[in-house]
């Protein structure tokens, strides 16, 4: 089974709705899984350095202190639900998520899931720079990535623009939002739905595959 996941490491949306697909995957035992990563870029004018979080959000959103605190402490709720943290006190940028896309597709397969896991973890949890690159070669440190290779990679301004065009791709071509999934081409699931829903979305996808080969 091919999974596409369109998102962006600074959407709690994001996050909440890949613990329910893994928790999910767990209890799927059909086939064999094969997920790929895409990039959906929020807002890459963002600038290198980041600004700074609440008045961010307050601007992008058009909505009062108390109405963002409002709205954060309904989504931390809706994580611990989940079973992921989403710490927005700790949280002192938005960031411009670019770097962070690209050192997921940098990252060797066996470990690519794990590395998107630490990049949320470092933000949502460890209010980090996701933009920064000293913050992603420590990531990617861990993971056993060469650090001077992946740091080297992470400056190539060709090689980011690359990810800005897929993220722009994306929307002509039906996915305005994310959390955004695709499973086996067929079957489209957008928004952070419940372990029940993804599940009832492989059944299907499982079903139209075994119909395509009938016919």
């Amino acid at each position: 089974m091919l999974i596409d996941i369109f998102h962006d490491p600074v959407c709690p949306w994001c996050r909440i709705a890949k613990k329910h697909l893994f928790d999910a995957l767990a209890q799927w035992q059909e086939q064999e899984v094969y997920i790929r990563w895409h990039p959906f870029i929020l807002d890459n004018t963002v600038p290198a350095d980041g600004y700074e979080f609440r008045s961010f959000m307050q601007n992008r959103k058009g909505i009062k202190a108390e109405e963002l605190q409002y709205l954060f402490d309904s989504t931390r709720r809706a994580g611990e639900a989940a079973g992921v943290k989403l710490d927005f006190n700790k949280i002192r940028l938005a960031v411009n998520t670019k770097l962070s896309h690209r050192l997921i597709t940098l990252a060797p397969t066996k470990v690519k899931n794990d590395v998107v896991e630490a990049i949320y973890k470092a933000y949502f949890e460890d209010g980090l720079n996701i933009g920064d690159i000293d913050v992603l070669v420590a990531i990617g440190k861990a993971y056993q990535m060469d650090s001077r290779e992946l740091g080297l990679q992470l400056s190539d301004d060709a090689a980011g623009k690359v990810f800005v065009a897929e993220s722009i791709f994306a929307r002509p071509n039906d996915i305005n939002s994310v959390p955004f999934f695709i499973i086996n081409n067929k079957v489209k699931i957008n928004g952070s739905h419940s372990v029940e829903m993804f599940l009832q979305a492989f059944n299907r996808a499982a079903l139209l595959d075994i119909r395509a080969k009938i016919w």
